[in-house]
C-alpha cells in the first residue's frame, strides 16, 4: 500500500515556485513578472510562479521517472488500475489515445451511436472502421442510454474480427448500464472493453454509487476528474488494468494527442484531487448524496416537473449516478431550453445542459446546502410564475437523435474527412455525404459525422434544435447554414 497523504508532483512543483532563481526558459512571462496586468489583476500572480515547465526536478509528462510517475502510481492504486497516465488535454485524448491503441486502420471497433465527438475524432485519426450500435432509447423521456449486453453479443457474433468494444458508462444524464455483462462478453472474444467514464470518476469512492468501470471489469477507461472532483478543467486520467491492453501503445498514443508543453498546474491538481479523494472521499460524497437526495425529494414534489428515476427496468438503465440531477420541465409547457435561459437570468442558478425536455445539474463535492436551496427555490418559482399551456412537440423533436440517425457509412471517417469536399447550402445537402462532424451542444453527440449520408430527417431535427435555443457545433458554419459535404 502507498501514503494517499503524499502530493510528490504537487510538493515539487511548490517547491519550484518558491525557489529564487533567474528563469531563461518557457513560459516567456518569467513566473509572473510578463503577464498582462489585468490577466493578474483576475488572477493575483501567485498562480504564475507555480506556471512552471519540464524541470529537472519536475519530470517529464511523456517519460516520466520521478515525480509524475509517482503521482501516477498513487492514482493507479486510488482508482484501483494497474497503470494510470496523466492527461492535460481533457478526456478527449484519453479517448482518441484509446481507439489509437487498439485499432489500426481497417479495424472495426463496436461502439454505441451516442459517443461522444471525442471518439469521432479517433476514428478519423486512426482509420478505424465503425460498427455502430444503438443504445437503448426511452421514448416517453426522450433520453438513450446505454447500449445492451445482447446488442453487444449480437454484434460480436456479426464481427468477430473486432478489435475493440467501446462504450459510455455513465451517459451524460447519469445512466449505467449493466458494464460487468459487456465485460464478460467482450472478454469472451479476447478484445479489450474500452469506456468513456469521463462523468464517473467519483465512483469508486462510495458504494452507494454505481460500480466503477474497473471494477465492473473494463480493460480502459478515461474519467474527467475535472467535471466531478476537484481537479483544475481538462485535467484528466486514462486507467489500465489487465493484459489486453499494451501500454506502451498507449504512451505512444498519448504522443501524438497531448502537448508537448504540459501545463503543471493541470498536473498538480491531479495529484492533489487524487489525494483529497483517497484520504476524505467517502465523507465527501456522502454530503454530495445527501444534497443531491434532498435536491430531487423537493424538485419531484413541484407540480408539473418529475425527475429522471433511480432505477430504469432495462438492461440499458441498471443504475443511475444520484448525483446527477435530470429534472424534465415539458409538464410547465416549456422547453428545456426556456427553462435553462430563465433559470440562468431570472436565478443565477446554472444547468449543466439543456435538452428538449430537460435539465441536467451535476451536484459534486464542491457544491453547498445553499447552492441547493437555491436551485429549489428557482424551481418553485418557475413552475409557479412561468407555466405555459402544455407543449406540443414536433413528432421530429420527440425521435431522439439516435432514432433519427441514418448510420448509413459510404466511406469511413477517415476517408470522409480527409477526401475532398464542397460546401453547400443546407437545403442542398440531403442525401449527400457528410465531411464534417456535426453536434448539438452539450452533450457534443454527434448527430452526423465524416462519411455518413446526410437525411432531411436529421437536418430537420438539427435547425428545430438551433431555433428552439440550442446551439450546433463541430461544422465549420457556425450559424448552420451550410454544410460541407463530399464533392462527387
Amino acid at each position: 500500500m502507498l501514503n494517499q497523504n503524499q502530493t510528490p508532483l504537487l510538493n515539487a512543483l511548490k517547491a519550484n515556485a518558491a525557489r529564487p532563481h533567474a528563469p531563461f526558459y518557457t513560459p516567456g512571462h518569467k513566473r509572473g513578472a510578463g503577464i498582462a496586468q489585468p490577466l493578474a489583476d483576475l488572477l493575483g500572480t501567485k498562480v504564475f510562479r507555480a506556471d512552471l515547465t519540464e524541470l529537472a526536478d519536475l519530470d517529464n509528462l511523456f517519460a516520466p521517472q520521478g515525480v509524475i510517475q509517482a503521482a501516477q502510481q498513487l492514482a493507479a492504486e486510488a482508482f484501483g488500475a494497474s497503470q494510470t497516465w496523466f492527461l492535460v488535454n481533457g478526456s478527449t485524448c484519453g479517448v482518441e489515445a484509446a481507439i489509437l491503441a487498439t485499432c489500426g486502420m481497417g479495424d472495426k471497433i463496436i461502439l454505441p451511436r451516442n459517443v461522444h465527438s471525442s471518439a469521432i475524432a479517433g476514428l478519423i485519426l486512426s482509420g478505424a472502421i465503425p460498427i455502430f450500435l444503438n443504445p437503448e432509447y426511452d421514448p416517453v423521456l426522450d433520453i438513450a442510454h446505454s447500449i445492451t449486453p445482447n446488442t453487444v453479443q449480437s454484434a460480436l457474433q456479426l464481427h468477430p474480427d473486432a478489435k475493440a468494444v467501446l462504450t459510455v458508462y455513465p451517459t451524460y444524464y447519469g445512466v449505467c448500464g449493466d458494464l460487468s455483462a459487456l465485460a464478460n462478453i467482450t472478454h469472451q472474444y479476447n478484445i479489450p472493453l474500452l469506456v468513456d467514464e469521463a462523468h464517473g470518476a467519483h465512483f469508486v469512492f462510495h458504494p452507494e454509487l454505481p460500480t466503477s468501470a474497473l471494477a465492473a471489469g473494463a480493460d480502459l477507461t478515461v474519467q474527467s476528474i475535472h467535471k466531478v472532483l476537484g481537479a483544475m478543467t481538462q485535467a484528466s486520467m486514462l486507467h489500465v488494468q489487465g493484459n489486453r491492453i499494451d501500454c506502451d501503445r498507449i504512451s505512444k498514443a498519448l504522443q501524438l494527442v497531448q502537448s508537448t508543453s504540459p501545463s503543471y498546474l493541470l498536473l498538480a491538481s491531479l495529484d492533489a484531487a487524487r489525494q483529497q479523494m483517497a484520504l476524505h472521499g467517502k465523507m465527501l460524497m456522502s454530503r454530495t448524496l445527501q444534497l443531491a437526495d434532498e435536491a430531487r425529494t423537493r424538485i419531484s414534489r413541484i407540480p408539473g416537473l418529475s425527475v429522471l428515476p433511480q432505477l430504469g427496468e432495462s438492461p440499458g438503465f441498471v443504475a443511475l449516478d444520484k448525483t446527477r440531477l435530470t429534472v424534465t420541465v415539458s409538464g410547465l409547457g416549456l422547453t428545456g431550453f426556456e427553462a435553462d435561459e430563465i433559470l440562468d437570468e431570472k436565478f443565477a442558478v446554472t444547468a449543466e445542459f439543456a435538452s428538449l425536455q430537460h435539465l441536467t445539474f451535476i451536484i459534486s463535492l464542491g457544491n453547498t446546502p445553499a447552492d441547493i436551496e437555491q436551485l429549489v427555490q428557482s424551481f418553485t418559482t418557475l413552475a409557479k410564475e412561468y407555466r405555459r399551456t402544455n407543449l406540443t412537440l414536433n413528432n421530429h423533436l420527440c425521435q431522439n437523435l439516435i432514432s433519427t440517425v441514418s448510420h448509413a457509412l459510404h466511406f469511413s471517417p477517415r476517408e470522409a474527412f480527409f477526401t475532398v469536399s464542397e460546401t453547400l447550402p443546407l437545403i442542398q445537402t440531403s442525401d449527400r455525404i457528410c465531411a464534417e462532424i456535426v453536434c448539438p451542444y452539450p452533450p457534443g453527440i454527434p448527430m452526423l459525422m465524416p462519411g455518413e449520408v446526410i437525411t432531411k430527417p436529421v437536418l430537420d431535427y438539427l435547425q428545430q434544435i438551433q431555433a428552439m435555443g440550442g446551439f450546433i457545433s463541430g461544422c465549420n458554419d457556425t450559424s448552420f447554414k451550410t454544410l460541407k459535404v463530399v464533392k462527387i
